[in-house]
């Protein structure tokens, strides 16, 4: 089988590379082992505000728009529904946080972001005696359907192996590779926390932050927005809700504890009042970087292997656009962003 690219991974990154070759009809084929969970347990929340200082994300506009475009092609493609819009709303805890909103919203890379319209709050269920201030231009991304949809269409096309990649098996031959019976022109490593048993791409700064969500069932609760506390609550239907995120850099593993639920579930009580059951609770690590940038390149001596990591917290917006900044990289020579070019490390 010959083919022109090789991708390692079927997270965000890797279905957003892959993407980039369907839609310059590039060949290609996909490895997955599932052995990395940081795309499955994601939130899929997307946002263009860090909410925690009122500050812009990186490329907020770039990212939003790239990436809604190809959820959208992917719903069209596969007749599927990705992208629900919601608002996010950001509880305020103090008269001082609403004016640092409002100060926030004058500014230029914001004013479309942030609401002016203070909201105040009518749910009894909430703890929220200074209201909210709503986040613009927001949504979630239905990551699992995301996930599940493409891996069919891989299965259906023959272009999926789900199975170990084993990095000793891959054969440099002249200006391509070869693995196994499959020889490609290019291979691009998308595996997440994984890369760590790469050996080709070993000593990038990944450091991996684990992340453990809740799923609870809360039927007196009734919101249809996502609500942003000490931590978010995230309605995904049926009175159930998302509730999330823990941040540990010292845990290395993908199992639930004790600990990232009990603290989740102290702070949601700070947020609501009304009884909840927990239904479920996954854990795993993103793939993130020191200075919260991804890990987008070539490899400096193997010039036909690739790598695209590093998405960190914002996976469903940053994933398409730095997926398109390497393929034309790839494709067309267009020289990366030094804040995400691996080249920074070096």
């Amino acid at each position: 089988m010959e083919v022109d690219f090789i991708i390692i991974g079927s997270g965000i990154a890797g279905i957003s590379f892959c993407e980039q070759l369907r839609a310059h009809h590039k060949s290609f084929v996909v490895f997955e082992d599932s052995s990395q969970q940081s795309s499955t347990v994601a939130g899929g929340l997307y946002n263009p505000v860090v909410l925690k200082r009122f500050t812009p994300v990186w490329k907020s506009k770039e990212q939003l728009k790239i990436a809604l475009h190809m959820y959208r092609v992917l719903e069209k493609d596969y007749n599927i529904n990705l992208d629900i819009k919601m608002p996010v709303l950001r509880k305020f805890s103090s008269l001082e946080e609403q004016n640092d909103w409002f100060a926030a919203s004058d500014k230029p890379n914001l004013s479309e972001y942030l609401s002016i319209n203070l909201i105040k709050n009518t749910n009894n269920h909430i703890k929220a005696p200074f209201g909210f201030g709503e986040v613009l231009q927001t949504g979630r991304i239905d990551v699992k359907e995301l996930m599940n949809s493409y891996k069919k269409m891989l299965l259906k096309e023959n272009r999926f192996f789900e199975m170990k990649f084993n990095y000793n098996e891959l054969v440099v031959c002249g200006d391509g590779l070869k693995y196994g019976n499959i020889q490609a022109k290019n291979i691009v490593f998308a595996e997440g926390f994984g890369i760590h048993k790469n050996h080709f791409f070993k000593n990038l700064p990944l450091m991996g932050t684990k992340g453990e969500l809740l799923t609870i069932h809360a039927p007196e609760l009734k919101i249809d927005f996502v609500l942003k506390g000490p931590v978010f609550l995230i309605p995904i239907g049926d009175d159930n809700y998302i509730v999330g995120a823990t941040y540990n850099w010292e845990d290395r593993t993908h199992e639930v504890s004790i600990k990232g639920r009990e603290e989740l579930l102290n702070k949601l009580k700070t947020m609501i009042t009304c009884s909840f059951t927990v239904i479920n609770q996954v854990a795993g690590i993103r793939p993130t970087v020191k200075d919260r940038r991804p890990l987008v390149g070539q490899h400096s001596i193997y010039k036909m292997m690739y790598v695209l990591n590093g998405l960190g917290t914002r996976g469903v917006m940053i994933g398409p656009y730095v997926a398109k900044k390497l393929f034309d990289y790839i494709e067309f020579k267009i020289p990366l962003e030094r804040e995400i070019d691996i080249k920074r490390f070096e």
